[in-house]
């Protein structure tokens, strides 16, 4: 396992409930499982005035059992149905070196295999605006082997799985964020010099048609996320760019698209955003996720002040227009980047130190602690989490089910 990295401040909660007398397990049904520990909020509801307060989101984390990474920590006891009674959760990649495992995770269930996109500008990522980031794949029949070298007891022991560089035609390495349609897959393209676009991309052969790269003849920012509505088709899109040195300053307001590719129209449907960034729909497609991550200003540096924050909106079934914006949740941890739901609606975001969930009415039911920052994360079928973890990638071996989409 790995230990807690320096950075991580303990707050002084009496050690949480352990302290203060209470069992923790006492408050769960049946025994915990492995690699999980529950914290009570009642534990750390009240500080006190000599209590360590944490100064930043960005630096300092809430781990107050002093775990080693990863492990799974849970807030509320819904978060064992998500886990199962035997969950397992292991580092099955790494690069110290380089940002390869940024976000953009895609499943394609036909090899069995996860493609995601490197860092795009930003820490070890090896891009800038004359430098494109890289595609890459890891085959999950490849980490299943690895994991049955496993002994009972190697809990969160790391392993490494190969990682495959990814050659797309043309040239797309640009590219930031994938949606997964099927036998193809929509690529988000963003480089200084060409527009950014939309593409699409075969499963197979990797070949590549340029789909959308202009709002009325003006340049969007930069492309960012992208998600297809699961009953209309229609793919949402949502902008960021300069602020990670591979865009041109911003020409239009961080806001939302919705892009029908069968007959080419483009409209805005969401906006007043800070920085807008992931998105994700219900698999009934009658909610809409958007994630702001305006506490985050790439080269500008960080301002706890902005906004680390999902909001939900409803979807207009006629215009697709998102309407009723309401705060869904506020990140404790850095910003709520890329966003997911299972099966049963339950809300997944990449966050400043793993992965972060929520019960679709809000509440945050744990966490798949890693102590550094998830951009993004992928079902890889039903029952495996597959996590970006920048420098490395971890799968989570789970009970919850993927938020399946039967496209029109």
């Amino acid at each position: 396992m790995k230990l807690s990295p320096s950075k991580v401040v303990v707050l002084a909660l009496y050690h949480c409930a352990i302290a203060s007398g209470q069992n923790t397990e006492a408050l769960l049904p049946g025994k915990l499982p492995p690699q999980s520990v529950f914290v009570d909020p009642l534990s750390f509801a009240v500080l006190g005035p000599n209590g360590s307060f944490r100064d930043s989101a960005f630096t300092q984390f809430f781990n107050p059992t002093l775990t080693a990474v990863p492990f799974f920590q849970i807030f509320d006891p819904a978060f064992l149905a998500i886990l199962g009674p035997n969950p397992s959760f292991h580092e099955v990649a790494s690069n110290a070196t380089f940002a390869f495992a940024h976000e953009a995770p895609i499943y394609v269930p036909e090899t069995d295999e996860v493609f995601f996109a490197s860092n795009d500008g930003g820490a070890l990522g090896n891009s800038d605006l004359n430098h494109n980031n890289q595609v890459g794949k890891i085959s999950m029949k490849a980490v299943e082997a690895a994991l049955q070298t496993l002994k009972p007891g190697d809990n969160g022991t790391a392993l490494q799985v190969p990682v495959t560089e990814v050659s797309i035609v043309p040239d797309l390495s640009a590219a930031l964020r994938l949606a997964r349609l099927p036998n193809s897959t929509l690529v988000v393209k963003n480089f200084s010099f060409s527009p950014p676009s939309i593409s699409l991309m075969s499963a197979c052969a990797h070949n590549t048609t340029v789909l959308l790269d202009n709002f009325f003849g003006r340049q969007f920012n930069s492309l960012n996320d992208i998600k297809i509505h699961p009953t209309t088709g229609g793919c949402s899109l949502r902008i960021y760019g300069f602020l990670n040195h591979f865009r041109s300053p911003p020409l239009m307001p961080n806001q939302v698209y919705r892009f029908d590719p069968a007959v080419g129209s483009v409209r805005v449907v969401a906006t007043d955003f800070d920085k807008c960034n992931g998105i994700a729909f219900t698999p009934d497609g009658k909610i809409a996720y958007v994630t702001d991550t305006g506490a985050n200003s790439g080269f500008l540096g960080n301002n706890q002040t902005e906004p680390a924050t999902i909001y939900a909106f409803d979807v207009d079934p006629t215009t697709q227009v998102f309407l009723n914006r309401r705060v869904f949740a506020y990140t404790d941890t850095g910003i709520p980047d890329g966003v997911q739901i299972d099966a049963t609606g339950n809300v997944y975001a990449g966050c400043g130190d793993g992965v972060h969930v929520w019960s679709p009415s809000g509440t945050l039911l744990g966490k798949f602690f890693i102590g550094t920052t998830s951009a993004n994360m992928v079902f890889a079928g039903d029952e495996r989490l597959v996590i970006m973890a920048e420098t490395g990638i971890f799968v989570a071996k789970i009970a919850a089910k993927e938020g399946k989409v039967a496209f029109p």
